[in-house]
């Protein structure tokens, strides 16, 4: 009874239902939920650390700040005070626009590194990416297919994966990678790569285009990973595989400003689950290559088949 009563005193308070609210759809730094709700960052530090010592919010460190997101515990009381604050909080629309809006930026912010680096990416270091763990990738392909490179960069991968595959679709974000890939594939007089703009999570290919889906690298850029397994799932045919070859769990924080990374890799768990919640069986993954140089960034290898 006394963790009700806390509960209902804490989001009494409009301001923190509000903050609920946005947080119940997406991760918030305190910066961002000021920039949506024209507080002061004193007044949301406040109100986030009340809703802290509640038990409704928990937080992460993501380099210099911190991403706030509802407690795993919060219970059902929560969820049904949320669900009928919807239609009675008069600010609910426009912080949801709000907050559509700082996403945006944060998404454009990433774009903008790698359009920065477009032309020289494949000659400065990326971490995890070596022809080892590649490799190992590539000797799980089963030629020919159609295949999606997710995140697909300058499209060194996708001109790889085009010497066995029917046809290759390369997506990526950024502008100014689709372009440095398209001239690429023309040098090497390449006909069955295709470069198509979009996000690893509103992919535009059609439902069961492909057969398989490979992410190289790029997953970890991604700000809703398990959406974006959930894209590949959409797009691949019935019996079709993903692979994933990315980072393994690390700390080096300074990969959030050096490569523009949303996260620090997974684990093979973590990425495992996301895998089978996105609707993949068979999951198999490794840690397939190891850097010599600190700070001995690990690759991570995943593969799974679309449930039929």
């Amino acid at each position: 009874m006394p963790s009700i009563i806390k509960t209902l005193k804490v989001v009494a308070d409009p301001s923190r239902l509000r903050i609920l609210l946005l947080l119940k759809d997406e991760e918030l730094s305190v910066a961002e939920l000021q920039e949506i709700l024209g507080m002061g960052q004193s007044t949301i530090s406040t109100h986030l650390s009340q809703l802290k010592q509640a038990g409704l919010v928990e937080d992460r460190r993501t380099g210099k700040s911190n991403l706030y997101r509802p407690s795993p515990a919060d219970g059902s009381l929560l969820d049904e005070i949320l669900a009928s604050a919807k239609t009675e909080v008069a600010e609910f629309l426009t912080d949801q626009a709000a907050e559509r809006r700082v996403l945006k930026k944060r998404q454009d912010k990433m774009r903008a590194f790698f359009d920065s680096v477009a032309g020289r990416l494949g000659k400065d270091y990326v971490p995890g990416k070596s022809w080892k763990s590649m490799a190992e990738a590539l000797l799980r392909l089963i030629p020919p297919l159609t295949i999606a490179d997710l995140g697909a960069g300058e499209g060194n991968s996708a001109l790889l994966l085009s010497q066995r595959a029917l046809r290759v679709i390369a997506v990526d974000s950024s502008v100014r990678m689709i372009e440095v890939g398209r001239e690429l594939v023309r040098r090497h007089g390449v006909k069955n790569v295709e470069f198509r703009q979009g996000d690893m999570e509103e992919v535009p290919i059609a439902a069961g285009e492909v057969d398989l889906v490979f992410f190289s690298q790029s997953l970890h850029h991604a700000l809703h990973p398990d959406r974006a397994l959930a894209e590949a799932a959409r797009i691949l045919a019935p019996g079709g595989r993903v692979v994933v070859l990315d980072l393994a769990k690390h700390r080096f924080e300074e990969a959030r400003e050096l490569y523009a990374d949303e996260w620090l890799g997974f684990s093979e768990a973590e990425l495992e689950s996301m895998l089978e919640n996105a609707g993949f069986a068979n999951v198999e993954s490794s840690i397939v290559d190891k850097d010599a140089e600190a700070p001995q960034f690990q690759a991570l290898l995943a593969v799974a088949d679309k449930r039929k």
